[in-house]
């Protein structure tokens, strides 16, 4: 990939060097952490879906809704259960009929490596805004997430793609931990799944207060129930050995990533007699994790929405934001690019899944 950034650098003029460098980082981004499969999509190649509302709302292959949550009993759980499974990478088996799958997905995902003069075409005179979650884009995946630390090679890069364009974390953890792993007052950072946004730092001489600087907290009067939820979940989950909630402030996320499977329907038990009686409060899925959130009409779509807006970008033509991310909440931001018909999307990916991600990234020995 690098002999072939500098092939391009000679015939390119000083601007469109800046642009190959910042798709050459973006995509660095996406492969560091992973050998595994990446899609992405620009609008140049695809019509733009008429945009709606705005929001996006949550799938309902993804959402548990609050009649699953109260009704069905020990069937209900089974289903929680085997969505579950579904979602776990570790259950995706190597048959003749996924290498076919996954050639037909390949063929209509080309890899953004064959598409890369297209990507920089499309770029082109257009302001890159830079949009990130963090586990399992930035830092890999581990069994801890407290221990979920990115490299700082890494974080180097993010450095310097936030050098040249305005950059966002957006991430379904809690923003102050989020900030605490990454460590660049420079960015902006989406936590909560995009429900608590803050503003870059301006600099020691200028620097804005912690509540000046805070752009978005649209889930403010939920924080009493979230917090209350936690305190039940903690007490519910102790007694099933690796389950672990940890509070986003805005939101929950119940991990069993270290939960031996067998136990996974004792867990999906203990959330759905304490989410029964929430019914302001939805149940999404995500790798290995049951986030828990408020009902109101706001996710990373929204959230990148926002961003583009605060940043003067909502009605422009000449913008080209890049979101990058892994897990299922992301294809709200993804679907937003598509609904916009602009930019570009990567779903970092052991595996072909559907997706509002369209190309697709090999792992970075491909690209040599």
């Amino acid at each position: 990939m690098v002999s072939f950034i500098e092939e391009k650098q000679s015939k390119m003029t000083a601007q469109n060097v800046v642009m190959s460098d910042a798709i050459n980082m973006t995509i660095t981004v996406a492969v560091s952490n992973s050998s595994s499969m990446f899609t992405t999509t620009t609008a140049a190649q695809k019509p733009p879906v008429p945009p709606g509302t705005g929001f996006v709302s949550l799938s309902t292959k993804n959402l548990l809704k609050n009649l699953e949550i109260n009704g069905g009993g020990g069937a209900r759980i089974n289903a929680w259960v085997e969505s579950m499974r579904a979602s776990s990478p570790t259950h995706i088996k190597s048959t003749p009929l996924a290498a076919d799958y996954h050639s037909s997905w390949i063929l209509n995902h080309p890899s953004a490596l064959d598409m890369f003069e297209q990507i920089i075409e499309a770029s082109k005179g257009k302001q890159i805004v830079m949009f990130l979650d963090y586990d399992g884009t930035l830092s890999p995946i581990v069994d801890d997430p407290d221990q979920a630390f990115m490299s700082n090679k890494m974080r180097k890069t993010v450095k310097k793609l936030a050098k040249c364009f305005p950059t966002a974390i957006v991430s379904g953890r809690c923003r102050d931990k989020v900030y605490n792993f990454v460590k660049l007052a420079e960015l902006y950072y989406a936590g909560s799944h995009g429900m608590d946004i803050k503003g870059p730092e301006t600099g020691s001489n200028n620097k804005k207060s912690d509540q000046e600087s805070i752009l978005c907290q649209p889930a403010s009067e939920f924080l009493p129930m979230i917090d209350e939820v936690y305190q039940k979940l903690v007490e519910k989950t102790k007694s099933t050995p690796g389950a672990k909630v940890e509070n986003n402030k805005f939101c929950l996320s119940v991990h069993y990533r270290c939960v031996d499977e067998k136990k996974w329907s004792e867990v999906a038990q203990q959330v759905r007699s304490v989410m029964k009686e929430y019914p302001m409060l939805l149940l999404t899925q995500g790798r290995k994790v049951l986030e828990i959130r408020p009902t109101i009409k706001w996710d990373k779509g929204k959230a990148l929405e926002f961003l583009l807006e605060s940043l003067g970008f909502a009605n422009c033509t000449d913008v080209f934001p890049v979101y990058i991310g892994d897990d299922r909440t992301d294809e709200d931001a993804f679907k937003i690019l598509r609904d916009r018909g602009q930019g570009f999307g990567i779903l970092v990916s052991k595996s072909p899944k559907e997706t509002n991600a369209s190309y697709s990234l090999q792992e970075p020995k491909e690209a040599s």
